[in-house]
């Protein structure tokens, strides 16, 4: 404790210093698409990298600011893999129609329904259950009340 009370003031770090001192590193080696995974995420490196073993510096608390060095040497951030819809260059984009088709007139969901009441009431006939009822009565038919 003399030695220290007698002595300089010792330097404090700087805020960026002590910030590094507390990042986490991580060895990872570049894939052949200029990828590199960190904890379940893909990030992409430096083309350059590809093959190599780049060392990842990061905080755990924040995956978006990653540092890339490799040999010693900062390769800049990694920057989160952003999933694209890959086209050709040369691709002409699809262009929608001038304008929708004219309408047909044709309630296609009426006649689906109309024709599903018909075969349900051909099938089930619900009046056997009715109280009373001695013989069993025909099913009725609606066909005849739509025609």
């Amino acid at each position: 404790m003399e030695r220290w009370l007698t002595g300089a003031p010792s330097p404090t770090p700087t805020p960026d210093a002590l910030r590094d001192a507390f990042r986490w590193s991580e060895r990872r080696k570049v894939a052949k698409t200029a990828t590199v995974s960190l904890q379940s995420n893909t990030y992409n490196v430096d083309a350059s990298l590809v093959g190599r073993q780049v060392e990842l510096v990061f905080d755990p608390f924040d995956l978006t600011d990653i540092d890339v060095r490799s040999g010693g040497r900062s390769f800049g951030k990694a920057i989160p893999y952003q999933i694209t819809r890959h086209a050709h260059p040369k691709a002409k984009p699809e262009t929608p129609a001038a304008a929708p088709p004219a309408p047909t007139g044709i309630d296609y969901l009426r006649l689906i329904d109309t024709e599903r009441t018909k075969e349900l009431g051909r099938r089930i006939n619900y009046e056997v259950f009715l109280p009373g009822q001695d013989q069993p009565t025909p099913a009725i038919d609606l066909s005849e009340e739509s025609s």
